[in-house]
């Protein structure tokens, strides 16, 4: 396929429920860590509403009752939790395929996830993608979601405009960045947010599943 064929010539992913099946053991580390510090263990769609989001917003978030001089130790008891349950956590079915798809119609690919470099290299070789992506980006090096410079800088490193770019994620802060980047976005719903919640940010087509994902890249993208 020809770039002059090509919709898309950036496609950018969010990692942790979109391209990585870690929404149940993100949420429950959460729900653990504000526990441990005292705080009012958040519902599962609480805990879930704020992943995608840089860590230190998304835990104060889930936990408004814990003081900020404790979200320090908030966010290390999260990651001790996350980190004991990480080796668990796989790629959704059929992600491998459909990234190796896009490789060979000639698509670049990235990553703009809120996790942390650390984070993001350790689950990439974990994953065995490090070579996959042709950038990435954290929400430490810039900012966090729905703030568009992820994907600002992403597009200037790969030299792509904004028309030529779709963002995919299984959260509105997700589909926000990409609205804020002026960038063109497709939303899942197998991860941490529903189909229902993505209305007002207007992806062009919401996934239910890799599959259908797939289907609807090959055919527009």
């Amino acid at each position: 396929m020809t770039a002059r064929k090509r919709r898309f010539d950036l496609i950018a992913f969010d990692w942790d429920g979109t391209l990585f099946d870690s929404t149940a053991v993100i949420t429950r580390s959460i729900q653990q860590a504000v526990q441990d510090v005292g705080g009012t263990r958040p519902t599962d769609a609480q805990a879930a509403y704020v992943i995608g989001m840089a860590l230190g917003p998304a835990l104060a978030h889930a936990a408004p009752d814990v003081p900020r001089e404790k979200h320090t130790e908030l966010a290390n008891r999260y990651r001790y939790h996350y980190l004991r349950l990480q080796e668990q956590v796989t790629l959704f079915d059929g992600v491998r395929p459909l990234l190796d798809q896009l490789r060979e119609r000639g698509h670049l690919l990235a990553v703009a996830t809120g996790k942390s470099r650390r984070g993001l290299d350790q689950v990439l070789e974990q994953a065995g993608l490090r070579s996959t992506f042709d950038a990435t980006r954290t929400a430490e090096e810039t900012a966090g979601k729905p703030n568009p410079l992820m994907l600002h800088e992403l597009m200037a490193e790969l030299d792509v405009p904004p028309e030529r770019v779709l963002m995919i994620g299984d959260t509105t802060h997700d589909l926000l960045m990409a609205r804020n980047a002026d960038c063109s976005s497709v939303g899942v719903a197998y991860g941490a947010h529903d189909a229902l919640s993505f209305a007002s940010c207007q992806p062009l087509f919401t996934a239910h599943d890799v599959p259908q994902l797939q289907q609807w890249l090959l055919q527009h993208a």
